[in-house]
């Protein structure tokens, strides 16, 4: 989420940028104030978990094949997996897609909980 906010600060330019270096539609850009801003606050608030954690799960890969695509076997300044943040939040979301919001979300009887 801090991510998000981040970006509704200072914008997106460099996101569109690297899309459009890549071949991605530049507009598609804009899905990452889905991602990084309304899908935290989804789980957070535990309305609609599993809508939010899809969201998640689906930036995560974005940003894991476009941004961090070479960076699988580099490891960081203190000798962490490179991806490790970004590995965590994508199994979380899995994780939270699969089983859903638990008996405390706001929304628990649909299939979205």
């Amino acid at each position: 989420m801090f991510h998000g906010y981040s970006k509704v600060v200072n914008g997106i330019d460099g996101i569109i940028n690297l899309f459009n270096d890549i071949g991605i539609p530049g507009v598609l850009a804009y899905a990452v104030y889905i991602g990084e801003v309304v899908a935290p606050v989804l789980l957070l608030v535990g309305y609609k978990s599993k809508l939010g954690a899809l969201g998640i799960v689906i930036t995560m890969l974005v940003a894991l094949f476009t941004a961090h695509i070479n960076d699988f076997l580099k490891l960081g300044s203190h000798g962490e997996w490179a991806l490790e943040v970004l590995a965590f939040y994508l199994l979380g979301g899995i994780v939270i897609l699969l089983l859903g919001g638990g008996k405390f979300s706001l929304s628990t009887k649909s299939q979205w909980d």
